[in-house]
């Protein structure tokens, strides 16, 4: 199957994505073929709950621009913004009083780093997981004030999360792993940043690829012209998607570049 002459952009989440949970690095098969997909024309572009800032494992491959922070804020690689969505102060101050009310951690995801209002056990946890030092803990009414955010973090399960967001209808709640999700202004999503490229670069939405493994790649791994599950996705990634691929350790992404004839 060749897809070479109609795919114009590729678009990539990180986390179990691009970067393995087991070795935080990209496989060289990865980087070996997304080079080669941009060499030959294709726009590669990051997609990712991470702030624009948060990229540095990604080094080694070449790539056009980023979706960061699901898609509330897109950029060029040299920072030009293409779209942003900053988070309300009215809706910031109220998901800080439920917060306190249902206690649960709070963190401000900025270009300068994530910032938490207090640690607990799971978000270390977490920071191992990734490969990331545990983030300060601040006054983050102070640092909310000091400038626009696009994205918060809140580390409550399931059941919290419902009673919660049914309070912020401003804002909605995307999942990528089970002990928080990621907060951003309502009808902002991966989908959000497919469009918004598509409509930079002059593309069809139809010319692109995504490529996701979580609950939030799920908005992108639909509205692309071809959506791919990594083999370690959710299963409700692998249900939105067109084609399941291998994991990211088992070179799932150059795998799936073959198998559409990109490479």
């Amino acid at each position: 199957m060749s897809s070479q002459n109609k795919i114009k952009a590729i678009l990539l989440d990180v986390d179990g994505t691009l970067l393995s949970f087991k070795t935080h690095q990209m496989p060289q098969s990865t980087i070996d073929s997304i080079r080669q997909a941009h060499a030959a024309g294709i726009k590669v572009i990051i997609a990712t709950g991470r702030a624009f800032s948060d990229l540095k494992e990604l080094e080694a491959i070449p790539y056009d621009a980023v979706a960061a922070l699901n898609g509330s804020e897109c950029l060029l690689r040299d920072g030009t913004i293409v779209s942003q969505k900053l988070i309300p102060e009215e809706d910031f101050k109220k998901a800080l009083a439920l917060s306190k009310q249902y206690d649960f951690v709070v963190a401000l995801e900025k270009n300068e780093g994530i910032l938490v209002n207090r640690i607990t056990q799971e978000i270390i946890d977490f920071m191992r997981l990734v490969a990331h030092p545990n983030p300060p803990v601040v006054d983050i009414e102070k640092e909310f004030a000091k400038g626009g955010c696009c994205q918060m973090c809140f580390y409550f399960d399931d059941a919290t999360e419902k009673i919660v967001m049914e309070q912020l209808p401003n804002l909605v709640a995307m999942r990528w792993h089970p002990i928080f999700a990621d907060i951003n202004v309502a009808g902002v999503n991966k989908a959000v940043a497919v469009e918004s490229f598509a409509k930079y670069y002059g593309f069809d939405i139809s010319e692109t690829m995504a490529f996701g493994d979580g609950g939030n790649d799920i908005p992108m791994l639909k509205a692309a012209g071809i959506g791919v599950a990594m083999g370690n996705a959710f299963d409700s990634a692998k249900a939105a998607a067109d084609y399941v691929t291998d994991t990211v350790d088992d070179d799932g992404i150059r795998n799936a570049l073959l198998h559409f004839g990109i490479i």
